[in-house]
């Protein structure tokens, strides 16, 4: 079990990236989702030893994370949102030095180690093969083999996805999956596909705070009956934006298709649609920048 309590990080231009975030995570793939420049980042960073928080603690079974930074070290697998490789290197020699840096000095386990992570992340027919020549999603999976050196019991993937092609980003998540059932895996992703695919529980988190815990599906289940949706004109959008909660516009042919947050039919016209952890999403962030607004 991963526990964060009371979390907060302000940058020297006077930025506040973390506000107070508290989060128990267990063991599986926990989501979190937030928008560009939410927080996320900044967490990751935070958990990562790879920046100092201001305040607030955070604990992985007994070991203090934000002061043993070595004892976290020999248990963190990290990719971060931009993970470099050397171009010019094998997937097999790079993964070799990674290893060696992890602590594997004994030859013959380290090329075993080395071996098993790439029939893993199934790059093996591709071991010789220079880094440079390798599409984004066979970089992601060989990001995520350095990260499973010395069987971490935490893994944090920042943003994973982003730019995969589909076929990718399916074989990269399934990955992830076979991970979570171990670990503590974080998925830090503003694709809320990712989270709805994968994780059995998730943070929704913007401008530093969190603003939803809990499971994927019980947070969907609680918009049941609520979501509306209607196709408008461009012209009425500004104004149905004004009379009614927008969760999310989307073009369809077009022409914005509206969803809507609403007990009731909100007007004619509109059809209620079964809900999605989408319409979750932009309902808790509508809701925050109502709250800062006011």
């Amino acid at each position: 079990m991963l526990t964060i309590r009371n979390l907060s990080k302000t940058y020297p231009n006077g930025v506040q990236a973390l506000k107070a975030v508290t989060l128990d995570i267990p063991t599986g793939m926990f989501g979190l989702l937030g928008p560009n420049g939410a927080g996320k980042s900044s967490l990751m960073r935070t958990l990562a030893t790879l920046q100092e928080a201001d305040s607030g603690e955070a604990s992985l079974d007994g070991i203090d994370l934000l002061r043993d930074k070595d004892a976290v070290r020999r248990v963190l697998g990290y990719l971060p949102q931009d993970f470099g490789v050397y171009p010019k290197v094998s997937a097999e020699d790079l993964l070799n030095h990674f290893a060696a840096l992890k602590g594997y000095v004994n030859r013959k386990e380290r090329s075993e180690v080395v071996a098993a992570l790439l029939q893993q992340v199934n790059l093996w027919n591709v071991r010789k093969q220079k880094l440079g020549g390798f599409s984004g999603g066979m970089r992601q999976r060989f990001g995520i083999a350095q990260a499973l050196i010395g069987s971490p019991r935490l893994v944090i993937v920042d943003e994973p996805t982003a730019g995969l092609d589909p076929e990718e980003r399916n074989r990269f998540l399934n990955l992830l999956a076979e991970i979570g059932e171990n670990v503590v895996v974080i998925l830090s992703t503003h694709i809320v596909e990712d989270v709805t695919d994968l994780c059995s529980r998730m943070a929704i988190i913007n401008q530093g705070q969190v603003l939803l815990t809990g499971e994927p599906l019980e947070a969907i289940q609680s918009l049941d009956g609520r979501i509306w949706r209607k196709v408008i004109s461009k012209d009425e959008l500004a104004d149905v934006q004004r009379r009614l909660t927008v969760l999310s516009t989307r073009l369809v042919g077009g022409r914005p298709v509206v969803h809507v947050l609403a007990d009731t039919q909100p007007e004619a016209g509109f059809e209620p649609v079964a809900a999605g952890l989408e319409d979750v999403y932009f309902g808790q962030l509508t809701r925050h920048r109502a709250s800062l607004a006011a």
